[in-house]
């Protein structure tokens, strides 16, 4: 094993972020190890510590990548159905659950990149006609159905999809829907 794998720079650690992303969505949280890591780069352990001080790090970069992955999700929903939250809702769910282990890592994460979580939630703001309130009680709910349903905690049968419409039902009669 080289000291650095070809292409591989103190000026380019996206490609250390790309594996450790790969490593995550493939195997789970458990196998993101900074050796493993180094085993994916083809790089010796020491080397990553040239980029990333600690695995902390590489976590903070993984959940910031996956709040602006989830603001451009949601921004392309809210340009597709305007004021929607369940237009919103339904783009959360979706991309959440294609990056489960992703997803998992954002909420674990003790820090997140500054202004990440906030464009993130801009759109659902805006759905919400600025009613933080609002907000907040449907990113609660969208948050707290995926969480559940990524843990496994539902009974076996459970339908979902139609508990799923059914909170977004909730919020629209709530008035959300089309609050902005």
């Amino acid at each position: 094993m080289s000291d650095l794998a070809p292409g591989l720079t103190a000026g380019r650690p996206r490609q250390i972020i790309a594996a450790a992303r790969t490593l995550l969505e493939e195997e789970g949280a458990e196998a993101l190890t900074m050796r493993r890591l180094a085993d994916r780069v083809g790089v010796k352990a020491p080397t990553l510590y040239k980029h990333f001080p600690d695995k902390s790090s590489v976590v903070t970069a993984l959940a910031g990548e996956m709040l602006r992955e989830t603001a451009g999700v949601l921004e392309a929903a809210e340009r597709d159905h305007p004021g929607s939250f369940v237009g919103l809702a339904t783009a959360y769910r979706a991309h959440a659950l294609a990056h489960p282990h992703l997803y998992l890592l954002t909420m674990g994460s003790a820090v997140l990149p500054v202004g990440a979580a906030a464009a993130a939630a801009a759109p659902l703001f805006r759905a919400a006609g600025g009613d933080e309130g609002r907000a907040r009680a449907a990113w609660a709910f969208a948050h707290g159905m995926v969480v559940l349903e990524l843990n496994g905690r539902f009974l076996p049968g459970t339908d979902l999809a139609a508990a799923w419409e059914a909170g977004i039902a909730a919020f629209a009669v709530r008035g959300l829907e089309g609050a902005g």
